[in-house]
């Protein structure tokens, strides 16, 4: 558990580390452009963070599976030989399926000044703003998040309803509550990340509308990244005892979304 959630907690600085900089920038200069191969470099890489997200709290729903499930086997299903395995061949999917959109994305034709509705460089947005024709990119796209998106959102909700047969089969009041304790963070998470992106994505080929796509984006590249390190550690009573200790009070605020100017 502890190792998927040191991956997840690095994707998630690489994933803020890609947009927040660049945001606060133009907050505080008041000026919203970003030059075009900016703008490619930043889809390039909050695909791969993305999609890398995606499948650790897939993987992650797996872990919970086997340990609620298959608790005695637990620690010869979950080595760390397969551990590192699925890490590795996430990565390696999502890096080949981000240079796909990337490539395809080189093809299209922007006119100078173009202005993204969006307060980040992200794939839907931009083939909306594209003066080329997008069909082989929002096909494309459609597809691997059918594919990327909703099989792993299709194995956690797998996992789960499993985890709740078993959990339910349970004699003791105690046991359940702790499994389901267990398992409530992580389902947070994921409900929030995969609800808000999938939704996104996929209606970016059948809807124009961007009021309603920004604010979901800002769930799941902002909001969510920003909770994990509380929901998860918070809940952990290794790290409990100094935060309950503390009685000062911290407020995150998120200046509301801006657009980019494509220059």
């Amino acid at each position: 558990m502890y190792f998927f959630l040191s991956t997840l907690s690095f994707v998630d600085i690489c994933f803020t580390s890609t947009m927040v900089p660049k945001m606060l920038v133009n907050i505080h200069t008041q000026h919203k452009g970003i030059s075009y191969s900016e703008c490619l470099t930043q889809v390039y890489f909050i695909m791969i963070f993305i999609g890398m997200d995606n499948f650790l709290l897939t993987i992650m729903a797996y872990d919970r599976f086997v340990a609620i499930c298959h608790p005695l086997n637990y620690m010869v299903i979950m080595n760390p030989r397969l551990c590192c395995l699925l890490v590795l061949i996430s990565w390696f999917i999502i890096f080949w399926d981000a240079l796909l959109h990337l490539l395809l994305v080189l093809h299209l034709t922007f006119s100078r000044g173009t202005k993204i509705p969006h307060f980040v460089c992200e794939l839907p947005p931009l083939l909306k703003v594209a003066i080329s024709d997008t069909r082989i990119n929002n096909a494309v796209l459609f597809v691997t998040i059918a594919l990327l998106g909703m099989f792993p959102f299709t194995g956690i909700l797998f996992s789960y309803s499993k985890i709740f047969s078993t959990v339910m089969g349970m004699s003791s009041k105690a046991s359940r509550y702790k499994a389901f304790s267990t398992c409530g963070s992580h389902l947070c998470v994921a409900s929030l990340f995969d609800g808000t992106g999938i939704a996104v994505y996929l209606s970016s080929s059948v809807t124009h509308s961007s009021q309603g796509s920004t604010v979901s984006s800002v769930m799941y590249t902002v909001v969510t990244p920003m909770m994990n390190p509380f929901i998860y550690s918070l809940r952990n009573k290794d790290v409990k005892g100094p935060w309950e200790d503390s009685s000062a009070e911290q407020a995150l605020v998120f200046d509301g979304p801006i657009s980019l100017v494509l220059n």
